[in-house]
């Protein structure tokens, strides 16, 4: 998806737990036909956690037949994009020549590394029919070392993704490794994102092996040492301390994190990069037509003015 900045909110739950480093409220915009969008990342107080630099939280959003979402194609470089599915579908379409529609479940990393585009839209049967929309898109940064390299794509069904099914609760395990299980999905950094779903009264540990760990709640209710939080908020944990989530209701939640970066980032518009002149050069990239096209694609998102 496409970036611009906005400002953060005043945080509520102004109390936490030792363990517990910054309570994020995602800030909510429109994007237009009651599309919204929560931003959790980038935030004032945290630019990263691990290496996700970006997390943004879309729907719930019902389109009518004949509506759908329309991202025309935008430019990336010096991170991986993760598109997770919980409701609907959308058609991933780059540069690169790959062309998938993500389902709910699937993994989807785009790697720009050196520069990609896409498009994401309503696939053509779920536009004529009207679909439910409900999803996460998150930015990996790329550590220094790894910013330009080739871009790449990869996808995983649902059913490639390793599961573990406790009596309580489940979690899908999308990149990295959680609960002893490890995903297939390819990284240049250690980095981790695990998707848990707990019914009522659930007790789900954290791993403290992590070097930066969060937990994102979708929807729901938890509890950690004896705090309560609702969903949708980010929870960034501080390193080492063993963390058990209770669930206080149905809770939907994403486990993420996984080593820090050596440094921060800029981020300008989609472009992220541990350098201003790469993102200088990368406006003019897209501003004069050297990046390559998405095929199938006769339109583009021009840069910001």
């Amino acid at each position: 998806m496409s970036w611009q900045p906005s400002n953060d909110p005043v945080l509520g739950d102004p109390r936490s737990c030792d363990a517990l480093d910054l309570v994020i409220v995602p800030r909510t915009r429109d994007l237009g036909d009651g599309f919204e969008v929560r931003r959790a990342l980038p935030h004032g107080k945290r630019q990263m956690v691990g290496p996700f630099i970006f997390f943004d939280h879309f729907g719930p959003v019902q389109f009518v037949s004949g509506k759908g979402m329309d991202v025309r194609p935008h430019p990336h470089i010096g991170l991986a994009t993760v598109t997770y599915l919980f409701d609907g579908a959308i058609m991933h379409r780059d540069s690169e020549g790959n062309v998938q529609e993500i389902a709910p479940g699937a993994m989807n990393l785009m790697t720009a590394g050196r520069g990609i585009a896409h498009s994401e839209r309503t696939p053509d049967a779920q536009r004529a029919s009207g679909q439910k929309m409900l999803g996460l898109q998150s930015w990996i940064a790329l550590p220094s070392g790894s910013e330009e390299i080739a871009p790449s794509f990869q996808h995983y069904a649902a059913g490639d993704l390793p599961m573990i099914s406790e009596r309580d609760f489940t979690a899908r395990v999308i990149a990295g490794s959680s609960f002893g299980i490890a995903s297939p999905v390819a990284m240049v950094s250690p980095w981790f994102y695990t998707e848990v779903t707990a019914a009522e009264g659930a007790s789900v540990p954290l791993d403290p092996d992590q070097e930066e760990r969060a937990i994102y709640l979708v929807d729901g209710e938890v509890e950690i040492a004896n705090e309560r939080y609702e969903g949708p908020r980010l929870l960034i944990f501080r390193p080492g301390d063993r963390i058990t989530v209770k669930a206080l209701k149905a809770t939907r939640m994403m486990f993420l994190g996984g080593d820090a970066l050596e440094g921060p980032r800029h981020i300008w518009w989609n472009f992220v990069s541990s350098s201003k002149e790469r993102i200088e050069q990368a406006k003019q990239d897209w501003k004069t037509g050297r990046f390559a096209a998405v095929p199938q694609e006769h339109e583009f998102i021009p840069l910001p003015e």
